[in-house]
Formats: C-alpha cells, structure tokens, sequence
C-alpha cells in the first residue's frame, strides 16, 4: 500500500472513530501495516475496497479502532517526568495522605502498555522514597483497552531494550534474566492491579493521589472527547491531586480546574489556588 492512499484512508477513518489524523501522522506506517495485514485477511484489494467494507459492514469500525493502536512504551520513559515525581510530586503527595491520617497513595497508570510504566512508578516509590514515608503504601491501578498488553504485563518480563532508561543498580536489584528477557521481582510487581478499560467508555471507580494520562487522550482523540476526558479525569483526582500529560500534550483550551506544575513537563494539580 502506497503511503499516500493510507494517508488518506486514516484521514478519512479517523474523525469517524473520534481521533485525530494528527495524533497518527508520527507512526502512520506502523498503522499502516496493520492496516494492509487486515485487508489481507479479509481478501481485499487496497484501501478503496476497504472502505466499501466498512459502509457496509458497520461491525468492522471495532476491529479498525483495534488496528489503529499501536503500543509504545518503556521503562522511565521521558526521564525528568519521573525525576520531577520523585523529588517533589511524590514527597508532596505523601506529606498530604499523612495529614489527612491516610497512609496509602492511589495512583492510576491509563493506557499502560505492557506495564513499564505502572511498575516505573512502583520501582520509584520503593527504591527512591519508600525509606523516607515507612509508613505510606503505594498502590497502582494500570489499565489499558488491549487484553494482550494486559497478558504481558501480568507477565513482567521484557526485553532489555524496555529497560535502556532505567538506573543499572535498579535493574541488578528489581530484574532477574530468564531466557534472554528480564523478569521483575516479585516484591516490585506488589500493589500494582490490572484492569482492561475502554478510557473513551468510562473511568475506573474511586479517587486518585496520582493520574498519568500520557500519549492517549490528548494525542490521539478528537477535541469534542478530550474535552470529556478532561472532566471526567478531574473528578477522579483528589483536591491538590497531580495529572501528568505526555511532553507533548496539553488539556484542552478553556479547560478548568487544573494548574499546571511543571510546566515543560505537563504535569497539573487539580483544585490548586
């Protein structure tokens, strides 16, 4: 398939699933491949068949949406995000459960892959702050739509690439080889639950400490939905609550409640004077 007519077919599909072709643009031929990979198994010819396909068979819009993600994910990925959580999200978080008599975190990790960076967050709490709150816990939500990641995740073991970020002594303490991979410690994957959730459908239940929505909602959707999301997101979070975006994601325009932090970074707290 020729990069200008997958273009053009994802720029058509897109609005009709409520995303953005500008979210796509950078990895377009990764979708692209598994785009082609589709009409191969449904026997068809090129895009222009496909989208004779899709006008007739409405139930193909949900395998498209499926195509259309592609996970991309490691561990500590953007560095100074996770620096800035440990030197001051964190403690600050953990200062304010202590002085409403609460003694665990709830963070949630949305769209969290194969669980890099749901176990980055745990790895975090326990080798660079769990010695200064002993008696705070750190619990994790992670959720993604695609049960495979989820398998994966439960799984906890990656190829060392996955791992480039990371600290080495992190590495030595956290991970055992096995086989060429990886594997995180047991002791490192405690306090972290997954869950499979449609972000677009609905929110998990309960308030979070912590919220990272980063290269999902505010890349790949449409305005109308990240309008939602942004709301929706905001009576998930407790009052002085930490959001963190992806580097190159921002809320929506006229959104309300939040006030960003760190402000090369993305990150927000929500109901902060």
């Amino acid at each position: 398939m020729q990069d200008t007519e997958c273009v053009a077919f994802l720029q058509w599909a897109l609005p009709k699933l409520h995303m953005r072709w500008a979210g796509f643009r950078k990895i377009r031929r990764r979708v692209c491949k598994r785009v082609t990979r589709r009409l191969k198994s449904l026997g068809l010819l090129n895009v222009f068949a496909y989208r004779t396909y899709l006008e007739t068979h409405p139930e193909e819009w949900a395998r498209l949406d499926e195509v259309c993600w592609i996970p991309i994910s490691r561990f500590y990925r953007d560095r100074a995000i996770f620096d800035f959580l440990a030197g001051t999200a964190f403690p600050s978080i953990a200062q304010a459960a202590l002085a409403k008599g609460s003694r665990c975190i709830r963070a949630w990790s949305a769209g969290c892959c194969a669980g890099e960076e749901p176990y980055t967050l745990m790895l975090l709490w326990q080798l660079s702050l769990q010695s200064r709150f002993p008696d705070v816990k750190l619990e994790v939500l992670a959720t993604d739509i695609d049960a495979s990641q989820l398998d994966r995740a439960a799984e906890a073991c990656y190829p060392f690439g996955s791992l480039r970020d990371l600290p080495a002594p992190w590495i030595e303490l956290a991970f055992e080889a096995r086989e060429g991979r990886f594997c995180l410690r047991t002791e490192y994957r405690t306090g972290v639950r997954f869950q499979q959730l449609e972000i677009r459908m609905k929110l998990p239940d309960g308030l979070f400490d912590l919220v990272l929505c980063r290269n999902l909602a505010f890349t790949y959707f449409d305005d109308a939905l990240q309008a939602g999301i942004s709301k929706a997101l905001q009576e998930r979070i407790v009052p002085r609550g930490v959001m963190v975006l992806g580097r190159h994601e921002a809320l929506p325009a006229g959104t309300v409640g939040f006030r960003e932090i760190a402000r090369n970074l993305h990150v927000y707290c929500s109901h902060c004077s």
